[in-house]
């Protein structure tokens, strides 16, 4: 279970049977931001303001420095080990097998769930669009899910869908694609800011943080997910030209952006409408995503305005709201065009995980086939697509996020300890990026991590144990026995690094290589 697969043999796997090599800096800075602008700051605003008020902003600045300083922790590795995989290959070369599994099977979590709360949140916008434009009255049973008082989310199902069909197509094209959704998202997210922050109230900050401390952090929790997505351009090293130098690029640079986009939105959010939480008829705090507060907030709707924490399209909700009804619908149709984007960059972070996994024979072999025109892993996108499907159909946005946070912290905690560990037991080694005071920001990062997983919802926080244990089982049914570095099959000389290219000897009661046995 501690065996660990070399950077040497990582790389030398990647050249042998690599994904082609397509993508730029400025694509995987497109990526990156297609990845953390969308649900976080289009829908989750509403939940962090139940929790938080106008204290969000300090929400968004508390999940941005944890995410910052990990950031910089994932761009030493990234530049270093420029092959897909993320924190799982990462973990495999530092950690040993048996955290890389642990740390693979949370990735699912990050992504496949994350890509299901965000088809979630689009559904959101794109009903309250058609509603909006059309007048007309969608019935909940199909843009719910069983949790939030329907049937199925038929939205969400769809554009599940055709983001899996676009993915299988090919890398490039997504990337286009995704790149055109950007600019899209960026243009209806500067428009809002144009238009809130004038009109901004500063009695509508007070009281600033009406739950205080616990408030603030745990909407830092919740709203951390809005972050989530910078992480994946590390899962696009493997099909970038010159990874060493557009990765750290593509890293921190999406992050600063999303950053100082997220302030200036959540700043005019409060400011323009005010974001105050909704209590219950004994002044008891209501949980987002809750079957009470939402019962509270039809009946405050019935008698006046809908408050911004009840809105399921929280910015086009706060335009409508100023005076800008049409803007409002133009931003939900942003909404509506760009968050695809966001779902496309998780399926594909996730796809990419998948595949690495099963080249590292922890995953049946067949996940990591590539398809001979499209050149992309099909088989595990679309199994990726229909688990994003599922979680979609019958799930709320908020459980979805807390749930895909989870995974995630536990992901960039394992990243931090492997940075430092590498830089003890491999000082040497070439490291194109470097993380500035290593000493100090991998263990902020670290403490980061746990702080926020602490004020996570509690089925956020049990889940995470629980769906380790599952994954136990499958590894030690499955990939203890089948796994490459166990069975001795590999690309380079873990114990002669001059003679590239040979394997080393298999383990003891490793099948010989060619044998039947190994071939089975």
């Amino acid at each position: 279970m501690w065996r660990v697969k070399s950077l040497d043999a990582i790389l030398a796997t990647a050249e042998k049977k690599s994904l082609h090599r397509s993508l730029g800096p400025v694509q995987l800075t497109m990526l990156g931001i297609g990845g953390i602008i969308g649900t976080g700051i289009f829908v989750l605003t509403a939940e962090a303001a139940q929790k938080a008020g106008p204290s969000m902003m300090l929400s968004f600045v508390i999940a941005g420095a944890v995410c910052a300083v990990a950031a910089l922790c994932y761009a030493e590795l990234a530049s270093m080990v420029p092959v897909a995989g993320s924190a799982y290959t990462y973990s495999y070369a530092v950690l040993g097998e048996f955290f890389a599994w642990l740390v693979g099977w949370a990735l699912i979590l990050e992504y496949a769930v994350a890509a299901s709360a965000v088809a979630v949140g689009w559904s959101g916008y794109v009903v309250g669009l058609i509603e909006h434009l059309a007048h007309i009255d969608i019935p909940d049973m199909l843009t719910a899910g069983p949790y939030a008082g329907g049937v199925i989310n038929l939205p969400a199902v769809l554009i599940s869908l055709l983001v899996t069909w676009l993915l299988v197509l090919g890398t490039k094209e997504s990337a286009t694609v995704n790149g055109f959704l950007v600019a899209i998202k960026i243009s209806a997210l500067t428009a809002f800011v144009f238009l809130a922050v004038p009109v901004m109230k500063m009695e509508n900050f007070h009281p600033f943080a009406p739950l205080a401390t616990a408030g603030v952090i745990g909407a830092g929790a919740s709203i951390f997910f809005a972050y989530v997505g910078f992480d994946a351009v590390s899962t696009a090293a493997e099909e970038t030209r010159n990874p060493q130098v557009n990765v750290p690029i593509g890293l921190i640079g999406s992050l600063v952006i999303c950053t100082i986009f997220y302030l200036l939105v959540a700043g005019g959010a409060v400011g323009a409408y005010g974001a105050q939480p909704v209590f219950g008829l004994n002044h008891e705090v209501l949980s987002p995503g809750s079957i009470e507060l939402a019962a509270r907030c039809k009946e405050i709707s019935a008698v006046g305005a809908m408050p911004l924490v009840c809105s399921k399209e929280a910015l086009a909700h706060v335009l409508r709201e100023i005076g800008h009804p049409a803007v409002g619908n133009l931003l939900g149709l942003a909404a509506g065009l760009a968050l695809p984007s966001v779902i496309l960059m998780m399926i594909y972070g996730q796809t990419r995980i998948f595949f690495v996994m099963s080249r590292d024979g922890l995953l049946p072999s067949v996940l990591s086939k590539v398809h001979p025109k499209f050149k992309t892993p099909h088989i595990v996108t679309m199994v990726t697509g229909g688990l994003v499907l599922v979680a979609a159909a019958f799930f709320p946005v908020g459980q979805l996020a807390d749930i895909s946070n989870s995974g995630t912290l536990f992901a960039f905690l394992m990243v931090a300890i492997a940075v430092m560990m590498l830089r003890i037991k491999d000082p040497d080694r070439h490291r194109p990026f470097k993380t500035p005071l290593v000493w100090i920001i991998a263990p902020l990062a670290i403490v980061g991590c746990l702080v926020l997983f602490f004020y996570l919802p509690m089925k956020a926080k049990l889940l995470l144990p629980i769906w380790a244990a599952i994954g136990l089982v499958f590894y030690f049914a499955y990939g203890y026995r089948k796994s490459h570095v166990g069975r001795g099959v590999t690309e380079v000389a873990e114990l002669d690094p001059n003679a590239p290219g040979t394997a080393i000897p298999p383990m003891p009661g490793a099948p010989a290589p060619g044998s039947k046995e190994e071939r089975e």
